[in-house]
């Protein structure tokens, strides 16, 4: 981002040290701070893991120099682990469910990756399948599988929280991060959690995702349009640990469509479905601290925005709720 004074060599040094900003929807007497991760060269939090992973994929053998990383995703993933092996030498194949965002895949491509889509209806289970299919038809491939590896939650553990705690003067009273593969809301839990056992940690999904199940819950699956933080397939997030998480908010769509106009017609705040669904999730955990209803070490609740909502413009995210395509 801008705070940097001197040249920098790489793209890579851009990542992290995103703005961390109020939320003026939030009750004045327990303030919530977004994590703006658009700001990120690849203009989401994603950037992170892709930096780290692969660095330390490099570093420690499991991708050989030159070789070829494989991964499942979303998207953003993409997009960071795209930024990071054009800087770091090796190449990049995504396996990508045809329903999500175009520009992110052409933003993908762009950066010098292979994109391969699997069908809508087989969802991230069968992006993860076709993914370690492709792998072990190639040389020097590796899937580093960001639902499953223990690096995706260490880079903001090292990162995304040490920047939020200090920007804070360590004054976090509750973490609330979307679910998506664990690694964001894990990361940042082991970090406030090492620090202060009593912070609370609130994980958030859309309505319809079925992370319910980690809880004890029976939730049917239905289809959502918030992209990134929800699931059909609990099996697949081997990084979500339920015994860190004191919440879990299940925000509907509606809700969400309603928070992205908001937002942007409020607070100046470009944001995606996934960064509205944080905010009324983080803005709802405030209120609950200010009425006693929980308690939370400090009076502070922090968020993340994980990316802008300029990735999906042509999914009509500011057209009418109906027009909106998830």
């Amino acid at each position: 981002m801008t705070t940097h004074r001197e040249p920098l060599d790489s793209v890579l040094e851009t990542v992290g040290e995103t703005p961390l900003v109020r939320v003026h929807a939030a009750p004045e007497e327990v303030p919530v701070y977004a994590k703006l991760e658009s700001f990120n060269p690849g203009a989401s939090v994603k950037d992170r893991i892709g930096k780290h992973m692969l660095a330390s994929m490099l570093d420690d053998g499991t991708l050989p120099p030159g070789g070829t990383v494989v991964e499942p995703t979303a998207g953003n993933t993409g997009i960071g682990f795209a930024v990071a092996a054009g800087q770091l030498g090796v190449d990049a194949v995504f396996v990508v469910p045809e329903r999500f965002s175009v520009e992110k895949q052409q933003l993908m491509r762009a950066l010098g990756a292979d994109v391969i889509n699997t069908p809508s209806e087989d969802g991230m289970g069968g992006a993860v399948e076709r993914a370690h299919e492709l792998a072990a038809e190639l040389d020097d491939a590796v899937v580093p599988q960001q639902f499953a590896n223990p690096l995706n939650a260490e880079a903001h553990y090292e990162t995304t929280a040490p920047e939020v705690f200090d920007a804070l003067d360590g004054g976090v009273g509750a973490v609330v991060a979307g679910c998506g593969t664990g690694g964001t809301l894990m990361g940042m839990a082991d970090y406030a959690l090492e620090r202060n056992p009593e912070t609370h940690v609130v994980a958030v999904q859309p309505e319809g995702s079925t992370y319910g199940r980690l809880f004890g819950e029976d939730p049917e699956a239905d289809e959502y349009k918030t992209e990134g933080i929800g699931t059909h397939d609990v099996a697949t997030n081997e990084l979500f640990d339920p015994e860190k998480v004191d919440d879990l908010k299940t925000i509907a769509d509606e809700d969400t469509h309603a928070e992205m106009a908001r937002l942007a017609r409020e607070e100046g705040h470009l944001a995606a479905s996934s960064s509205a669904a944080n905010c009324l999730a983080a803005v709802e955990v405030a209120r609950e601290i200010r009425d006693g209803d929980v308690d939370a070490p400090h009076d502070t609740v922090v968020t993340l925005f994980p990316d802008s909502s300029e990735r999906y413009l042509s999914k009509g995210v500011y057209r009418s709720f109906e027009e909106w395509e998830g």
